[in-house]
């Protein structure tokens, strides 16, 4: 039996400057600190942007690591609370945070299956504002872990060791950036790993195969391998929590659903951006996530605004056959669409809700937050779109490559310089 989870409570970074990039997020991307943690040897963010939470943790360098097998006092009272041991050599997207209705049962479960390693078995932390408890999980996917927490019994505005961080001067002019939840998280994966990382998550928490295409294969995934695009997509999503109820504790509304893609490029394609993840990451993880917006249009314009770089497509891309007319028809401008990158593709799997000719899917993605080209994040809005367009896969793919491309080149003139 899978251990199914609730709806997903926050995501976790692990970086060595927590505030250059807490600073980002909140001058560039938006978001608003409304929580921290800082000890002598700890220190943690928690931004919010709608239903959308990062907690920045501070990577550890010299931190006390396990004694005989178990933490020393000292390390886990610094360790950054809710997260697993975070020594990673490289700024880390690592832990997705979820809530449970009961972490005990939820954790002998898992436990039973044999198949699930624990980073932190079931733990109780308490403070004035109640109870909570916690486990975490490692994931098949690189530094991947999961925290399971079960909030029931606690009243506070985020978890325990939190205290509340005063955000009225953050959230001035912000209704411009209309980013609401995580849409989708996506992993870059080895190659021929797809299969059974989706089986772990089906197994494990009850995740259930999403058909990102019409013309996916459900057991080997959407696979692109045309024009030079070498890649291979599977998609999961997580028990119905858009379905089940769950209130949130920021806003009274419903969780929406957010989905776990699998990435992993094709080998007779020769090498790619998925590639270059696994080797700038020093392994498989998380290398991007989508957030959702009502206007990306305007959104990309406050963030552009704020200082916040986007790929662009090939410029042939708004002239293709047809792409005008799609465009127009959605009520949209070419031109402002070609100003920020954002791309648009029709869906065929469609909210029922939404009347025909409104199933549209626009996306465009920032370039790399840490220093290393590995994590970004991207805009997504969906007008009755539930799945990802296989042409703005194509586009942002081709986007992604030249800039590597482009970046290479830079780089080999450096070294061409200094020698």
């Amino acid at each position: 039996m899978a251990a199914y989870l609730s709806r997903l409570h926050h995501v976790s970074l692990h970086v060595s400057n927590v505030e250059k990039v807490a600073h980002e997020l909140v001058s560039r991307f938006q978001f608003n600190v409304f929580a921290a943690r800082l000890t002598d040897r700890a220190k943690q963010l928690a931004l919010r942007r709608g239903s959308a939470v990062f907690v920045v943790n501070e990577r550890q360098s010299d931190a006390p690591r396990r004694l005989n097998g178990h933490q020393s006092r000292e390390h886990r009272d610094s360790q950054c609370l809710f997260g697993a041991d975070a020594h990673y050599p490289v700024d880390t997207v690592s832990n997705v945070c979820f809530e449970v209705e009961d972490v005990q049962s939820v954790s002998a479960a898992l436990r039973d299956r044999g198949s699930c390693e624990f980073l932190q078995p079931p733990t109780e932390l308490q403070d004035d504002r109640g109870l909570l408890r916690f486990s975490i999980v490692r994931s098949p996917v690189g530094n991947v872990c999961h925290t399971l927490i079960d909030r029931s019994q606690y009243r506070g505005l985020f978890l325990p060791g939190f205290h509340q961080v005063d955000s009225g001067s953050q959230t001035a002019g912000r209704s411009q950036c209309p980013i609401t939840h995580f849409d989708h998280i996506t992993f870059a994966c080895p190659r021929s790993s797809s299969a059974l990382i989706s089986r772990w998550y089906r197994d494990a928490l009850g995740f259930q195969r999403f058909l990102i295409h019409r013309n996916e294969d459900e057991d080997e995934g959407l696979v692109l391998d045309h024009d030079g695009i070498g890649l291979r997509l599977m998609a999961m999503e997580y028990w119905k929590c858009s379905e089940s109820g769950i209130t949130l504790p920021f806003k009274d509304e419903k969780e929406p659903d957010c989905k776990f893609v699998i990435a992993e490029s094709l080998p007779e394609l020769g090498r790619n951006q998925v590639d270059t993840f696994l080797d700038q990451h020093r392994g498989a993880g998380i290398q991007h996530i989508g957030l959702y917006t009502e206007d990306i249009v305007r959104t990309a314009h406050t963030l552009s605004r704020a200082g916040v770089q986007f790929f662009s497509p090939p410029p042939a891309y708004y002239t293709e056959v047809g792409k005008l007319e799609e465009i127009e028809a959605a009520g949209l401008d070419p031109h402002t669409l070609s100003q920020y990158g954002i791309l648009l593709d029709t869906d065929i799997q469609t909210d029922r809700r939404v009347p025909d000719g409104q199933r549209y899917l626009l996306q465009v993605f920032t370039k790399p937050i840490f220093g290393e080209d590995t994590f970004f994040l991207e805009l997504i809005e969906r007008r009755g779109a539930t799945g990802f367009g296989e042409g703005n896969i194509s586009a942002l793919w081709r986007s992604v490559k030249a800039y590597m491309e482009n970046e290479e080149h830079h780089e080999t003139q450096h070294q061409s310089k200094q020698s």
